[in-house]
């Protein structure tokens, strides 16, 4: 059903009180962390569990797992963390393929966690059960949205791509995008290649290779 919440809310946490933290893994992936004030963390699309654990050590247990799709680059690291912390929530999208979920989220949930409360949006294309997470100010997209790019189709549609990145965009604009990738620099010098002349994104090339 829609409207699931897991806790409840104590009050509203503005992007401000955010620390949202990316962590390498893999080749070029990021696994998110969301801490709250008193260190109690959300984990995103854990990959791998050994940056989770290194960055988490002498923390609390973290609040839960989000889940945006099936890959294993997005899921791999999963079974550690809950050796780790057992009966550590993991919400995920309605997909069979994602057998360690203890909680199905779908476009329209509202989902409390700690402080937060998420937005659940359906941004089907990358995969076809794709899910984002959207709270004040910040989305975890996953493979959905990436700087300078968007996630490769591998089983949904242009259409369905073009209405996800559509639902994305219509966000406010301030919304701080913590994507699953580090995809910058290739996708710039495909967008060059289609917009040589625009200045807009020339400087934000050169600002991504000065990074």
């Amino acid at each position: 059903g829609h409207g699931r919440i897991l806790r409840e809310s104590p009050r509203p946490v503005t992007t401000r009180q955010m620390r949202p933290q990316p962590l390498p893994a893999l080749d070029d992936n990021y696994i998110w962390l969301l801490r709250d004030a008193a260190g109690r963390a959300l984990i995103v699309d854990p990959g791998e569990a050994l940056p989770v654990l290194e960055a988490l050590d002498g923390a609390p247990t973290p609040h839960a797992i989000l889940v945006t799709h099936h890959h294993p680059d997005h899921v791999g690291g999963i079974p550690a963390l809950l050796d780790r912390w057992p009966g550590l929530p993991v919400l995920a999208p309605e997909d069979p393929r994602i057998a360690v979920a203890s909680q199905r989220v779908c476009g329209g949930d509202q989902v409390a966690l700690g402080p937060w409360t998420f937005s659940v949006l359906d941004v089907p294309g990358h995969t076809r059960s794709h899910v984002a997470y959207a709270t004040d100010g910040l989305l975890f997209c996953g493979d959905t949205l990436f700087s300078l790019g968007c996630g490769r189709l591998f089983e949904g549609t242009p259409a369905q791509m073009l209405a996800s990145l559509d639902a994305l965009a219509a966000l406010p604009g301030e919304t701080l995008v913590c994507c699953t990738h580090e995809y910058t620099l290739a996708n710039a010098a495909f967008a060059l290649a289609v917009e040589p002349g625009n200045a807009n994104l020339q400087s934000r090339v050169a600002e991504a290779r000065g990074q």
